[in-house]
């Protein structure tokens, strides 16, 4: 398996970025792929370990250790082939997935893993440009019909299965583009949006049907669905974001992230100002920008707002400042807390934790934030007596998480039942809800989370549904 002393000869090297002062003047991806040399080498310092963690880090459980081996080999295609057999969309994972495969690699705890991630994405890139990706139709049909509502990376993934093994799937989808969080959330400089387009065009080749601009609940009955088809997939997401609740938030300034990310990727897209803002244009342009939460949004934002021409970017996080490094005794194989800066960070933002939002300053519109510091002692927040200021800022995007599927509409009209923390109830043995004919998976079961994770949940429902109409199935699990 690889080369038995490549770990030992080589050290971790990665692709690199396209300099800052290029890459923030457009939308466009700048990650510097790798040459095919350094790839091959890279590969060559997978340990071939007895118990790989890495597959067990990997929430579609990728066998990471035999295409790497593959890629050394220079054998792309068997190496693509192994991939697509645990992943549907390696290109999406091996460009915004944060690689919890690395954090696990057995590697890892005495030097640096093997670059995983950029090998899965190189090896998908291949697969495309040499023309081995095609559609997969089944031989045969089964007659059956499936609904999956909602056209995210869950939703995608559920569909293409069900449509491998031979059932009539339809894709319902609010939007006017399928992709869900990948087409509206993610910005093109982290993944453009053409790698979704040419999904959609092999899924329809398989006998998928999407339906965009239709919204189940509203435009669309569940009662009609359950008419008209065997099974009932509900992939709609997490959509509820967390509200700030303090004195000024309603000003018209302060506006959720989602909001803000969709808006610039319609007019990427080519959308007009009317069909990309209907609610009114959110631009950063000239404006001192606060985003408000810490994680992979709240930096989709900064890095959106300094393309855009924000006067600065302040990113605060109530948590406190996690450690430079994990402590891999500890941690290892677990995905590990640690200082984490992207590369919208190095394109210029003032970073700041443990900072409690108090009070939006303005009248008709927003001046300033008031914050204070606090302290975290055991698990517990408290204010620090006179340390509070305020931010100066025009516009104040909220980047805080969601709590949950909305409920009105689908999730109302479905009767299904929630869990405790509102989520779609539906278990990981049979994705089945408290309705039998109606099945739940990705952020509308489990709560906001990876897309990777989306994409496992896609894939196991399906298989799930594949059992339940058929009395078994051969999609893997």
């Amino acid at each position: 398996m690889g080369k038995e002393t490549g770990f030992l000869e080589l050290d971790r090297s990665d692709r690199k970025y396209g300099p800052v002062e290029d890459r923030i003047k457009n939308y466009k991806e700048f990650v510097v792929p790798m040459p095919e040399s350094d790839l091959r080498a890279q590969a060559s310092r997978c340990m071939n370990c007895g118990i790989p963690y890495c597959h067990n880090g990997c929430p579609v459980n990728n066998i990471i250790p035999d295409w790497n081996h593959l890629t050394y080999e220079g054998d792309w295609k068997n190496a693509l082939e192994v991939l697509h057999s645990t992943n549907n969309f390696p290109e999406f994972t091996g460009r915004i997935c944060p690689a919890p495969c690395e954090a696990a690699c057995t590697l890892n705890i005495v030097d640096q893993a093997v670059t995983i991630k950029s090998i899965e994405c190189a090896i998908v890139d291949r697969g495309w440009q040499e023309g081995w990706i095609t559609p997969q139709v089944p031989e045969k049909r089964t007659g059956k019909t499936v609904a999956v509502v909602g056209a995210g990376p869950a939703g995608m993934a559920a569909a293409q299965q069900l449509a491998r093994a031979g059932h009539s799937v339809t894709v319902f989808e609010k939007n006017d583009r399928i992709g869900g969080l990948l087409r509206y959330g993610i910005p093109d400089f982290k993944m453009e949006k053409h790698l979704i387009n040419r999904r959609a065009v092999q899924m329809e080749a398989e006998g998928v049907q999407f339906r965009t601009s239709v919204e189940v609940g509203v435009t669309i009955s569940v009662a009609s669905l359950k008419e008209n088809f065997d099974a009932i997939v509900l992939a709609g997401g997490a959509e509820d974001a967390r509200k700030l609740e303090i004195p000024g938030a309603e000003l018209p300034g302060v506006r959720l992230a989602m909001e803000f990310l969709t808006q610039q990727n319609k007019r990427n897209a080519g959308d007009d100002e009317m069909r990309a803002a209907p609610r009114g244009s959110l631009f950063a342009t000239g404006k001192n920008v606060v985003v408000i939460g810490g994680g992979d949004t709240g930096s989709d934002c900064v890095g959106t707002s300094i393309r855009q021409g924000a006067k600065s970017v302040t990113q605060i996080e109530i948590m406190p400042k996690p450690p430079e490094k994990e402590a891999k005794a500890l941690s290892w194989p677990n995905w590990p807390l640690k200082l984490r800066t992207s590369s919208s960070h190095e394109e210029g933002v003032d970073r700041d934790w443990a900072i409690l939002t108090k009070r939006v300053v303005g009248d008709n519109d927003v001046r300033g934030l008031e914050c204070v510091r606090v302290e975290w002692v055991d698990g517990a927040m408290k204010e620090i007596e006179g340390s509070e200021f305020v931010l100066e800022a025009e516009l104040i995007l909220l980047a805080m998480g969601f709590v949950g599927p909305k409920k009105q509409g689908l999730v109302e009209q479905t009767g299904v039942a929630l869990d405790g923390r509102g989520n779609v109830a539906a278990n990981v043995q049979d994705y089945q809800t408290s309705d039998p004919k109606i099945f739940a998976c990705g952020d509308m079961r489990r709560g906001q989370s990876l897309v990777v994770w989306a994409i496992r949940e896609g894939r196991q429902a399906a298989r799930a549904v594949d059992e339940a109409l058929m009395g078994a199935s051969q999609l893997p699990r």
